[in-house]
């Protein structure tokens, strides 16, 4: 009976120690009340932090940037497939519009050794004459950052045919573009058919930009986005193709509590004025 109690203790005792050897996950053995917690940190100034439901589109939208460039600037590839928790630089490297960093703009020294030395085109040394003289240069000198060229309003060449465009409700303008708005605000009522302006993909389909309520943007080709607000309901989901006049949500209420759509039309991440792309009335 001894020897079955000695044996009894020393297997508690073994699985004890093996009970300090293993440490389970959080969710499995949360911490005791009143320690602490470590939160995620957050992005530094210039980044951002990918949640669930962000897209590259949705990103570069908030931020009005070109969809195009933030995926260079995070090297994301054609697809623009970006991950929750995946950190995305919202401004452009040090180097960038092509251009490459010498040893000046690099922070880098020249390496130890011998430099290249350049024999002028001087004439060529004489008795009566001084020898020609030896230029030593530090290198080759750091080539020039392109200066990237200054953004222009959409001019009418820019813009797509008329035809390709139509007004995606049909009301009265109650708030028109102006820096503040980003585009415009169209009266209607409840429930009202929004139809596409144009077509192209359904880049962003979601409610998760602050200010928007139900929001749905399309891309219509590599320089124009336009983008759908305030809506009871999305009909299109992202991924999917929409042509011209197609339904794709039903009128919402805006803030103001009046039943109104939203719509931007962005030019490389910009805001324009919408009504410079649709047909006159």
């Amino acid at each position: 009976m001894k020897l079955r109690g000695w044996l009894a203790a020393g297997a508690v005792l073994a699985l004890t120690g093996c009970a300090e050897m293993v440490r389970w996950p959080d969710r499995m053995n949360p911490p005791r009340s009143g320690a602490s917690v470590r939160s995620p940190e957050p992005a530094a100034e210039g980044h951002y932090v990918v949640k669930p439901g962000d897209t590259l589109y949705s990103i570069a939208f908030r931020n009005q940037l070109d969809f195009r460039e933030l995926a260079v600037w995070n090297d994301v590839g054609p697809d623009y497939l970006i991950r929750p928790g995946q950190v995305v630089r919202l401004t452009a490297p040090a180097v960038y519009e092509g251009g490459e960093a010498g040893p000046e703009s690099s922070g880098e020294s020249m390496p130890p050794g011998p430099q290249p030395v350049l024999q002028s085109r001087a004439p060529v040394a004489t008795p009566t004459s001084p020898a020609a003289p030896v230029v030593t240069l530090p290198g080759p000198a750091p080539k020039p950052m392109p200066i990237p060229a200054r953004e222009r309003p959409p001019q009418p060449q820019d813009m797509p045919p008329i035809a390709q465009w139509q007004w995606p409700l049909r009301g009265k303008v109650i708030k028109p573009f102006s820096d503040g708005s980003k585009g415009i605000d169209v009266a209607g009522e409840v429930g009202q058919p929004v139809l596409a302006a144009g077509s192209g993909k359904v880049v962003y389909s979601g409610a998760a930009l602050k200010g928007y309520g139900e929001l749905i943007i399309i891309k219509h080709d590599e320089l124009h986005l336009s983008a759908y607000g305030y809506n009871r309901k999305r009909l299109v989901g992202e991924g999917a193709t929409v042509a011209a006049g197609q339904p794709i949500a039903e009128l919402g209420v805006g803030p103001e509590q009046k039943a109104a759509l939203h719509f931007e039309i962005r030019r490389k991440g910009k805001p324009v004025d919408p009504t410079e792309y649709l047909p006159g009335r």
